[in-house]
């Protein structure tokens, strides 16, 4: 009988401290090593960016026009990143990188566009997705998001705002129609140039999605500086 109670003692605390290991690598490790992970992908952009900088010439900032886009951009290379984007809402010093496709892989390095959405600051759906907890927490605030916020991304020649007119959404991950090109349940009723955002319900569960989506407000060239948006 001792040696099957002591046994079983030395089991569970085995198993605890298994436990313990994988809540502090869930918790913990995959933390540090998405963080570092989006610091790579974002020196890795800016560096591309600093090489064309010289070659850009000054724009003039320009409210987002009702009609038309922007020229389109190359397209995006899966597992890549093509944008950083930074959210006030969510702290200052909020800002990810965005990598085309919402692969396992690539979500471990920062948000992902989803294939087949509009480019940044195209006419259509520019959608993208991000966790919610482990890997960075890069939406762990998501619920925070209200409307008349700002969401800003940088492609390294054009800063775009955009404006939250809806949401948090919850919904569940089959609805898959919350990035079509004029999203449904959105308030959108005609095509226009839209971001939407998405991430996992529970915070640490992923049984429904979180939406929010938002209408491009203006462009303005790096060379204006920054956008009024992340003037402190």
């Amino acid at each position: 009988m001792r040696v099957v109670v002591r046994t079983l003692s030395e089991l569970c605390i085995t198993v605890g401290t298994l436990i313990v290991l994988f809540v502090v690598y869930v918790l913990f490790w995959t933390g540090v090593k998405a963080d570092s992970e989006m610091g790579h992908q974002i020196d890795q952009l800016q560096r591309q960016w600093s090489k064309g900088a010289l070659a850009r010439q000054p724009r003039t900032p320009t409210a987002a026009p009702a009609t038309g886009s922007p020229k389109a951009p190359p397209s995006y290379t899966y597992g890549k990143p093509f944008a950083v984007m930074y959210i006030p809402r969510l702290g200052f010093t909020w800002n990810k990188p965005v990598l085309e496709g919402t692969g396992t892989s690539v979500l471990k390095k920062g948000l992902g566009h989803y294939r087949g959405t509009a480019q940044l600051g195209q006419t259509g759906n520019f959608a993208v997705a991000g966790h919610r907890r482990t890997y960075g927490d890069p939406f762990k605030d998501f619920p925070k998001l209200r409307h008349g916020d700002a969401v800003v991304l940088t492609d390294g020649t054009t800063w775009f705002t955009y404006r939250i007119d809806k949401g948090p959404y919850k919904t569940v991950p089959a609805d898959v129609e919350v990035i079509d090109p004029v999203p449904r349940k959105s308030g959108y009723t005609a095509p226009g140039r839209y971001l939407t955002l998405t991430t996992c319900e529970p915070e640490w569960g992923h049984s429904h999605r979180l939406i929010v989506w938002a209408h491009l407000d203006s462009t303005q060239p790096v060379e204006a500086g920054k956008p009024g948006a992340l003037r402190r």
